[in-house]
């Protein structure tokens, strides 16, 4: 049996795969690009993603254990769905569709905040060995490569810039840097650390867990959480963009869709493999007390999987539903098209929060 190869270099984990063409979008030199045959490579996969499948399967040899499921069908469709996207843009009302894509391609952008999440040597936090882990590599390599994949690196546009241009190529470039940001003000978006951004106190799960690593637990469940739920938004958009009937661009937004859905694979991955391995071992708290991974991660997960699907996704009902009124705003067929919208959907205010965990 071939030795599983479990330690990487930080520079390895980013490394890129050898490619024909680079991507362009609207303009814009994008990460990634296609081989001699058009297939399209993600950005810094040539090492990421074979060492997330060793990784994988080295801990499927030592604990006996699967890795933590990625659980996409408890996520619900995107509001608006495809048919009341549809319809909005049949009606020529663009503006919440366009709000959608803004506010798609900010949040990716946060994603880059998971390079500052780091608390250094991360052996001292567990009884057993993280040697040749993905745990071991998160501040070796794979932070840093979703940090760029997310945001961009150089002169090559991450998954942020690259939602933009699909939207500028849809519609035509349909909004200023000065409208973005009143439309996400409306939509309670505030960059991290900006004004609005109010820090709220953590009370801690386990307060004898460094604060620090749980931060970046929390951080690293939630991200993948958004991840998750991001797979749906990639079919919808895709579905809204490539029809060219009604949006411009003759299907090349959706297609520059398809290849950040392609990006965001490893992304999954790799936080859940990391996830596992935690989850399956002991921690230490800072007190010398040990504590089951199982209690940690599975603590967290369920909390955070909770205010998900039910305070956040509530949250984005109501100011997705605002900015539809907004769009309507002094339109004659205001109350006509508004009922169309709610026909077309299944979700339907007055919306409900969901109980937490």
């Amino acid at each position: 049996m071939t030795e599983l190869h479990v330690h990487y270099r930080e520079d390895e984990l980013l490394a890129d795969n050898e490619i024909a063409q680079p991507l362009f979008a609207g303009g814009v030199r994008c990460h990634g690009g296609y081989t001699d045959d058009g297939a399209y490579l993600p950005p810094r996969t040539k090492y990421r993603v074979p060492a997330t499948k060793a990784w994988q399967h080295s801990h499927r040899a030592q604990f006996g254990t699967e890795i933590l499921d990625a659980p996409i069908d408890l996520w619900p469709e995107p509001y608006p769905n495809v048919a009341q996207a549809k319809y909005l843009l049949s009606e020529g009302v663009r503006e919440p569709i366009i709000t959608s894509l803004t506010r798609i391609g900010t949040v990716e952008g946060f994603g880059s905040m998971i390079r500052h999440v780091g608390v250094g040597d991360m052996q001292p936090f567990f009884d057993e060995s993280i040697d040749g882990t993905c745990t071991q590599h998160l501040q070796r390599g794979l932070f840093e490569a979703q940090a760029r994949d997310e945001a961009g690196h150089g002169n090559e546009a991450g998954h942020r810039q690259m939602w933009f241009a699909a939207r500028d190529i849809a519609f035509e470039h349909p909004v200023t840097e000065d409208e973005t940001q009143l439309m996400l003000q409306r939509m309670g978006i505030a960059p991290p650390g900006g004004a609005g951004a109010a820090a709220a106190e953590v009370v801690p799960f386990f307060p004898d867990l460094d604060l620090s690593l749980e931060m970046m637990l929390r951080r690293m469940t939630s991200l993948l959480f958004i991840e998750i739920s991001a797979f749906h938004t990639f079919a919808w958009a895709e579905a809204v963009l490539s029809d060219t009937e009604l949006v411009a661009g003759d299907g090349e937004a959706a297609t520059l869709v398809a290849c950040i859905r392609a990006d965001e694979t490893p992304h999954v991955d790799y936080l859940r493999t990391a996830l596992t391995e935690m989850r399956d071992r002991t921690f230490i708290g800072s007190s010398g007390k040990k504590i089951a991974g199982t209690a940690v991660i599975g603590t967290l997960w369920d909390a955070l999987l909770a205010d998900s699907l039910g305070a956040r996704r509530n949250a984005l009902l109501k100011t997705t539903l605002a900015e539809v009124e907004h769009a309507l705003h002094g339109n004659r067929r205001h109350d006509e098209i508004l009922d169309g919208f709610h026909a077309h959907g299944s979700v339907r205010p007055p919306f409900v929060q969901e109980t937490s965990r």
